[in-house]
């Protein structure tokens, strides 16, 4: 591969880090420069088809427009509770078991979260987490930042095990299911020792970067409990991939690890002195200020019905993602029924099929209108929501609708008149031929850079796995080691994924802000694969 090509297929990666992060344009313009960009030199350098290339388009439009209605699903069933004085029921509620604003972060980010990515996945917690921290009173910045990192962990079997299922399984067909599941059990043993100190940098950031008087103080007093979360998702969700497989840990531990946590909370056991800083002045928005107007309104006529009712929206989802995800259960093939496929797109060999029933954002808008009648809301409730939710979609069409694209072009580069392999499979070749000595310390940033680009852990399994798997051999490795590595990797370039990021921004109204997003969660991304590696490298090698 020629220097030319080289920096070509690195053109999407560096043109989205430019722009974004060190030039600071908002996502609606630096994504459309940046398709741009890789258009030209797709064409021009790796000889991408035209035909090839538009399909790619195409494609990305489509997958583009699904996760915009996930977004509109999950800011809609927030405004539908806003309406109803749920939130502000929910708010309340949260004072019998910890006002402190570090322990709801634990609760809501790193197990509901957790809970969310083990039963639906594909951006779902951020999508729920973070706009229900600020209706708890988290600046928008604080809640997509923390619900980003908490949003990685549980992501190695995250949508009832597709990662491992499908990612994996498909990536390396010939691996059996005892491989899959000692491959799992290695990451989240892995986890144990790395994953389970999120919470810790969590709390940490939060107090140092978002809160109304900055401490660190404040951020480390409350490690011992964080400390004690990470560890009441990760060991559970170890147990349960040793006894039942890669289906459930993230969907199990998260449940015992809020039984866990909340009890603990309730007796304040091994919490420091109360810490509740106001949201930070940078941080409020539109969707805090209707948040705040809603509480004066709420105030005047207080909601009808109790704690319990007010969560069960929450819980109604919930439930929907696990029943619906479970292919034992005769729901999912029921929603699955229902395809549009879009087959051979222009000619090529590329296909793309929506199962709109299937989609959480379907689930999302269902629920809402489940909380409308249990919650004795209003047509005019639903209207205002439907407002609200639509007038805050329109910023992240654009961007979405440029991102996607480009990553599918970068992905679909394998058909090209230059004889060269995809643009990510190349980058990662290049690595091999450099960086085969010390790949226990690259292979989960290869993991990473398959989900930045693709946005889902998922998509990077299937790219990389095989690829990861040659790498363990060549090396010297344990393929089981570097694989878990890879899947390891994966789950923390979640945290800095493009599609996430601006998909995240959206539900809490801060579009135009994802470079600002990104820059705080690469050093934790950063953290994850690097310890990854090294305990990897001391315990297991």
């Amino acid at each position: 591969m020629t220097s030319l090509q080289l920096l070509t297929a690195l053109m999407p990666l560096l043109s989205v880090f430019v722009l974004l992060v060190l030039l600071r344009l908002p996502a609606r313009q630096a994504m459309p420069l940046s398709l741009l960009c890789s258009v030209l030199l797709a064409w021009l350098v790796w000889q991408m088809p035209i035909q090839q290339m538009a399909a790619a388009l195409a494609e990305g439009l489509v997958i583009a427009l699904t996760i915009v209605w996930i977004v509109f699903g999950a800011i809609l069933l927030l405004k539908v509770l806003q309406q109803t004085g749920a939130i502000d029921v929910i708010k309340q509620g949260f004072s019998q078991v910890s006002t402190d604003k570090r322990v709801q972060l634990i609760i809501i980010a790193w197990l509901f979260g957790s809970f969310l990515e083990g039963a639906a996945g594909f951006g779902t917690p951020a999508a729920i987490a973070a706009p229900l921290l600020v209706a708890l009173g988290f600046s928008p910045m604080a809640a997509v930042v923390l619900a980003l990192i908490a949003d990685s962990c549980a992501v190695s079997f995250g949508a009832v095990g597709t990662p491992v299922l499908v990612g994996l399984a498909q990536g390396v067909p010939e691996l059996s299911s005892s491989d899959l599941q000692q491959i799992a059990l290695r990451a989240i043993s892995i986890d144990i020792m790395v994953a389970s100190m999120l919470p810790v940098i969590m709390s940490v950031l939060y107090c140092r970067f978002f809160a109304s008087k900055p401490s660190w103080q404040a951020g480390f007093a409350i490690a011992p409990f964080a400390l004690l979360s990470g560890l009441a998702f990760t060991v559970p969700a170890y147990m349960v991939a040793l006894l039942l497989g890669p289906e459930f840990p993230s969907v199990l531990g998260a449940l015992t690890g809020l039984l866990i946590v909340c009890s603990l909370a309730k007796r304040g056991i091994l919490l420091p002195a109360a810490f509740e800083p106001v949201t930070a002045a940078a941080g409020h928005n539109s969707l805090q200020q209707n948040l705040a107007h809603q509480s004066v309104a709420q105030q005047n006529k207080p909601a009808q019905f109790g704690l319990l009712c007010a969560w069960l929206p929450y819980l109604i989802v919930a439930l929907l993602l696990v029943l619906s995800r479970i292919p034992e259960l005769p729901f999912k093939a029921l929603l699955q029924s229902v395809s549009i496929v879009w087959a051979d797109i222009f000619g090529s060999a590329i296909s793309v099929s929506v199962m709109p029933l299937y989609l959480p954002g379907s689930l999302f808008v269902l629920t809402a209108l489940l909380a409308l009648f249990i919650q004795r809301g209003s047509v005019k409730h639903l209207r205002v929501a439907l407002h609200q939710s639509s007038s805050m979609l329109w910023p992240s069409l654009v961007a979405l609708c440029a991102a996607v694209p480009m990553v599918r072009i970068f992905l679909q580069s394998g058909v090209n008149n230059a004889g060269l392999e995809a643009m990510p499979m190349a980058l990662a070749e290049l690595a091999a031929t450099r960086l085969s000595d010390i790949w226990l310390l690259v292979a989960p940033l290869v993991g990473a850079l398959g989900s930045f680009i693709a946005g889902s852990a998922t998509f990077s399994n299937l790219m990389f796995a095989s690829f990861q798997q040659a790498m363990a051999e060549d090396a010297g490795l344990s393929n089981q080691l570097v694989l878990a590595l890879q899947m390891l990797g994966a789950n923390a370039g979640n945290m800095i994924c493009v599609v996430n990021v601006v998909a995240a921004a959206s539900v809490v109204g801060l579009n135009g802000r994802e470079g600002e997003i990104i820059r705080y969660t690469l050093l934790p991304m950063l953290y994850y694969c690097l310890t990854a590696s090294l305990v990897a490298w001391l315990f297991f090698a």
